[in-house]
């Protein structure tokens, strides 16, 4: 476990965000957020 206080917060931020990540990958939000990135893309280049 890390020591000091910002240790210890660094250390419950990440758990938070691998917990928040798998919730997304787990109820399927990972395709609509790669739809998004491909039209932002496809937007900045002037293709789409």
């Amino acid at each position: 476990m890390p020591k000091g206080i910002y240790g210890k917060i660094n250390f419950y931020l990440i758990a938070f965000f691998i917990l928040l990540i798998l919730f997304g990958i787990n109820t399927g939000e990972t395709s609509a957020v790669w739809e998004k990135a491909v039209s932002l893309c496809l937007s900045c280049m002037g293709i789409g």
